[in-house]
């Protein structure tokens, strides 16, 4: 490492425990003040640091933003897997953790459930963008104009009788989850499977990923589905919590 970079590094350091101004940085590392303040030009102007109306420097916002995103990038699934395992424990139903990459909607664990029905989808596949309860959590996340966008790149194929294949429905679908905070497969995906979904929030509140859960509608009728809406909002929300999300307060 460079004597320079570590110096500012070490700059940013410093500032994390306190406020200082010119001459206490230059005292803490022992070098003259020309050094410190060149140090210091390429850190404030690109808003690593600040300086207050006392000439003290402060850590700046890019920092802030840093932090978030270091934050954001924690494993989702490392941190989601006890929260999911706790409830397909309780409840026994097929469990689904998604997260976007790229264009793609992926499945990153899938936790079976007890009964003899087994669904396509496995770990490592993207789901499907018109047809999926997870899909259309993190598509809901997404601004207008990009939403539209990537609803244009969708291929609207028909996987069942109730699959959504007019674009113009599906943006109207995706906006009702977005106000509603949940999404749901009837029966859209895979024939006679229902499907209720939930997102995962990070510190900033966008959605990292969206948890959902599958039931075959002759184990568990869809009105008797929306039963877990509870429970499953309660995992989702803890697992927000520990990726560093704040639920506003009631």
């Amino acid at each position: 490492m460079s004597q320079s970079l570590q110096r500012a590094l070490h700059i940013l350091t410093l500032l994390g425990d306190e406020p200082a101004s010119l001459d206490d940085l230059a005292g803490q590392l022992g070098v003259h003040k020309t050094t410190v303040l060149r140090l210091l030009r390429p850190l404030t102007e690109e808003h690593f640091t600040y300086r207050d109306e006392q000439h003290r420097y402060h850590l700046g916002a890019r920092l802030l933003e840093l932090a978030a995103a270091a934050a954001e990038q924690r494993t989702l699934r490392v941190i989601a897997s006890p929260h999911l395992t706790s409830f397909n424990r309780e409840y026994g139903r097929t469990t689904h953790l998604a997260e976007r990459e790229g264009s793609n909607v992926v499945y990153i664990e899938k936790l079976e459930s007890r009964d003899q029905i087994r669904m396509f989808s496995r770990v490592g596949t993207a789901a499907n963008l018109n047809s999926t309860g997870v899909a259309k959590v993190i598509l809901a996340d997404l601004p207008d104009d990009q939403l539209e966008l990537e609803v244009d790149r969708i291929d609207f194929v028909r996987r069942t009788p109730n699959t959504i294949t007019d674009p113009g429905v599906f943006l109207r679908e995706v906006r009702e989850v977005r106000e509603r905070g949940w999404a749901t497969d009837r029966e859209e995906n895979e024939p006679s499977i229902n499907c209720i979904a939930m997102p995962v929030r990070g510190q900033s509140g966008r959605v990292l990923g969206a948890v959902s859960v599958s039931v075959p509608d002759v184990v568990l009728p869809y009105e008797e589905l929306l039963g877990l809406l509870d429970p499953l909002g309660a995992t989702c929300t803890a697992i927000s919590v520990d990726c560093g999300y704040r639920p506003p307060e009631s």
